[in-house]
């Protein structure tokens, strides 16, 4: 299938000092390469090359050195790395840190939701790191043992983070927004000895309380032995004085600053992150300590996005989704500067996200598109009145652009000057498949270039890769250092899930398309897939057609059955603030359809509501959005940020008769 988003004109190329400048121009005059395509040539061609090429320019550092950078024995989807060496993540992160200047560069500024800024040296970081390290031992906390992380994006969060790892533990970050039954799932599924909590934290000037969560969930998690409190709000919590340990006092008992960092197989897992999927209980990805750093923090941070010490990274984010990780693992990594924020990015002020980057001096800005579709929604927040000439590289990812958010985002955000850079991937992957590089030109919503050593590759229903223009799936062809090590004591769901339908592929679920210049598309969940007419097409093209109207903030486009059709098209959005629901806007909206798609694509309801269901990471669930409108039930949705617009879209369909 065609798609019509796949066109548009290079609005932005790299200039000769940024790519003299660049990370990646100095890897590939390394190794002899004229260009990015030699380099993804070489590296597709042999990816063991690759991956032993990057550890050693990027210093990633092992207590015994690998014998073998890969080895596929056990098949594909078993691909085995760095075998026979012994790293910790915590090594990279910080131990290599102690000791030399870079120790007094700063490894973490945070802002609470109340202004108050704190920073944290790479030597402070470290004290916390081990003194929390030496309470998990003195707890009998070790080697192999899952600890949940269920705290808001404060600095102690990515001490969490670090010190199970130190200690070989394994680290299990939640969505600190989860109620009690999906944090307890979570838990029970990873068989948790430990969970690490705060009283509370702030959202929207209101206290959330998380203790009281955990509270709950404990009260089901058997295997659940220790909870420890940091105390974030100063607030009283309720106590078990058999199970839960402040964690200040604890520390104070049994810290001490020279705790080591346990030796562990490069293949070892330290951080396992549940993704929710389209039915059944969510799917808990395994992340190694020479998987997830080298992939996520070594390629995509340090080589593709230019990350360096001398820069600052922010992403409003959450550590229960995987960007919150690689905001902490990978600037640190680096050995550059996390920058987290408590709360939201509109609040308590509407431009707190461009205050940030002002006042802090963010270099490296990540956003999903959803966050700038919001603020086109109020008007920008004054985002033009701000100061952003310290950034020089944004990051997109969680959702399909369409142009006119991408544009506004290039013009008043990255003022014609600075790179968006495109990032699909996912948890699974630990990183990404596509993106765009500061090597690369850019083309509204397209992304750059395939990643180096993936294979990846666009292919039809029976495997052959498609022509320029064309519509397929997005598949791997090559094992990824960085790829999930099974999924967690359901390694019959990981084949299932990603290696069947196509033998030998990686299949990522993503619909995706190159056009004729080599720039990359991509247009959706397959599983969001409408079949109008015969006509196969994603839902991403038909609510580009919608928000080119520029009367909405938000569209999520379903199919629903239809006798005549076999599916027809429902719109499910939500209005800008000036824009009231008239016959004449619903024929616009519908208009809009039937000239860019035809007849056939005329929907069968348009229907409004305040907001759309999402994810943590500001994803629309379309499939949940298609469940409440038929009335069907709509699976997990415990990594739904807002809830409530379930049944919010539920009634609004059931008021035009469609449940």
């Amino acid at each position: 299938m065609a798609s019509s988003i796949i066109d548009g004109d290079i609005v932005w190329r790299p200039d000769e000092a940024l790519i003299r400048g660049s990370v990646l121009a100095a890897f590939l005059a390394r190794h002899g390469l004229a260009d990015y395509d030699a380099l993804l040539a070489r590296s597709n061609a042999d990816p063991g090359w690759f991956w032993d090429a990057l550890i050693a320019f990027q210093d990633f550092r092992f207590y015994r050195p690998y014998h073998t950078i890969l080895d596929q024995s056990k098949g594909v989807a078993w691909a085995d790395w760095c075998v026979g060496g012994t790293t910790n993540i915590v090594l990279n992160c910080l131990d290599k840190r102690i000791g030399t200047p870079a120790a007094d560069r700063d490894a973490i500024v945070w802002e609470s939701e109340q202004g108050e800024i704190v920073r944290w040296t790479y030597a402070r970081v470290h004290e916390e790191t081990c003194r929390l390290a030496e309470a998990l031992r003195a707890l009998g906390i070790g080697r192999g043992d899952v600890v949940g992380l269920y705290m808001p994006m404060i600095p102690r969060a990515v001490v969490t983070l670090l010190a199970v790892a130190k200690i070989g533990g394994v680290v299990l970050p939640m969505f600190s927004g989860f109620g009690a039954p999906a944090v307890a799932s979570r838990l029970n599924d990873a068989g948790a000895v430990a969970v690490i909590t705060t009283d509370g934290t702030w959202r929207r000037g209101r206290k959330a309380l998380l203790k009281p969560v955990i509270d709950e969930a404990a009260a089901s998690v058997p295997s659940l032995k220790h909870v420890i409190v940091a105390r974030h709000l100063g607030d009283d919590v309720a106590w078990d004085a058999t199970r839960d340990h402040d964690w200040d006092v604890l520390a104070a008992a049994h810290g001490r600053l020279d705790s080591r960092t346990e030796e562990m197989d490069a293949s070892a897992p330290f951080m396992l992150v549940y993704t929710s999927g389209t039915s059944g209980k969510p799917k808990g990805t395994v992340h190694c300590h020479a998987g997830f750093p080298i992939k996520n923090g070594a390629c995509d941070l340090g080589l593709c996005f230019d990350l360096t010490p001398n820069d600052r990274l922010l992403f409003f984010s959450d550590m229960g989704w995987v960007v919150g990780p690689m905001l902490a693992y990978g600037a640190l990594l680096q050995g550059a500067c996390a920058v987290l924020a408590e709360g939201a990015p509109d609040f308590p002020d509407p431009g707190r996200l461009w205050r940030l980057v002002q006042d802090l001096k963010v270099t490296h800005l990540g956003v999903a598109p959803t966050i700038i579709r919001s603020y086109m929604r109020i008007g920008g927040a004054d985002v033009d009145s701000y100061d952003f000439s310290a950034m020089r590289v944004s990051i997109s990812t969680g959702e399909p652009w369409t142009p006119d958010a991408w544009m506004w985002m290039f013009e008043h955000v990255c003022r014609k000057r600075v790179p968006i850079l495109n990032y699909v991937g996912g948890t699974e992957i630990g990183g990404g498949i596509l993106a765009g590089t500061v090597l690369h030109a850019m083309k509204p919503c397209a992304f750059g270039a395939a990643m180096p050593a993936m294979g990846a590759d666009v292919v039809d229903d029976a495997g052959t890769p498609t022509g320029a223009g064309e519509v397929g799936e997005l598949v791997l062809r090559l094992p990824s250092i960085g790829l999930t090590h099974g999924l967690w004591h359901d390694n019959e769901r990981y084949i299932d899930s990603y290696w069947t339908r196509y033998p030998g592929l990686w299949h990522h679920g993503d619909w995706a398309a190159r056009d004729a210049d080599g720039f990359w598309y991509v247009l959706g969940r397959s599983d969001d897939t409408l079949k109008i007419a015969g006509k196969r097409t994603g839902p991403s093209e038909i609510e580009t057609l919608l928000m080119g109207t520029g009367k909405l903030a938000e569209a999520a486009v379903i199919g629903v059955p239809d006798d005549v059709k076999g599916q027809a098209i429902v719109c499910v959005c939500s209005l800008l603030p000036a824009v009231e629901d008239s016959p004449a806007l619903r024929k616009l909206l519908s208009d809009a359809l039937v000239d860019g798609l035809g007849h056939p694509f005329k929907p069968k309801a348009i229907i409004f509501v305040p907001d759309l269901p999402k994810t943590r990471n500001m994803k629309v669930m379309r499939r949940v959005v298609r469940a409440a409108c038929l009335g069907e039930s709509p699976g997990d949705v415990s990594s739904l940020v807002n809830p409530e617009a379930v049944e919010t879209v539920a009634a609004a369909a059931k008021a035009q008769g469609m449940n």
